[in-house]
């Protein structure tokens, strides 16, 4: 057995006018994030990663932005769509850590069913995929409300 590690990081601009999704959870709040897609940084940032973790190349060239077949996009579909890309390379997924950068809105009350509905599109264990949040206490642009970003970390085995 071989085991490897991905690390995936995602960040998208708050905007007026859109949901906002984060970890397929819809979250209320006076702005949403911007992008071709849903703009769900988690669910982008996990992606990365597991794609990170089996040397394929990134979102960004998987499911680019100039392809109207991924316009609005869900999190969970581009989840669902990496599982399938890192199985025909013989990966396992064994866990997901993640964190979100937000000054806000709070996350804590959405962090369960983050966790559930990401382990349910990749057919996991809620017990394996973990979800924290965080500020930046005021700092740098998401500490300024101008954007939300998301870092995840994963494993996976062949």
């Amino acid at each position: 057995m071989k085991i490897k590690v991905g690390i995936g990081y995602d960040v998208h601009k708050l905007v007026e006018g859109r949901d906002l999704i984060i970890g397929e959870v819809k979250i209320p709040y006076e702005k949403g994030l911007e992008g071709h897609s849903d703009a769900d940084v988690l669910c982008h940032a996990i992606a990365d990663a597991l794609l990170g973790a089996c040397s394929l190349p990134d979102i960004g060239v998987q499911f680019p932005d100039n392809d109207d077949r991924y316009l609005g996009m869900s999190g969970d579909k581009i989840l669902r769509l990496t599982k399938e890309l890192i199985e025909k390379e013989g990966a396992k997924i064994v866990n997901i850590d993640s964190i979100i950068v937000a000054q806000a809105p709070k996350m804590a009350p959405y962090i369960t069913k983050m966790k559930n509905s990401i382990a349910s599109s990749l057919n996991m264990s809620p017990n394996d995929v973990n979800v924290k949040a965080t500020t930046e206490e005021k700092l740098g642009f998401t500490g300024a409300g101008l954007g939300i970003a998301a870092q995840a970390v994963c494993l996976v085995e062949f």
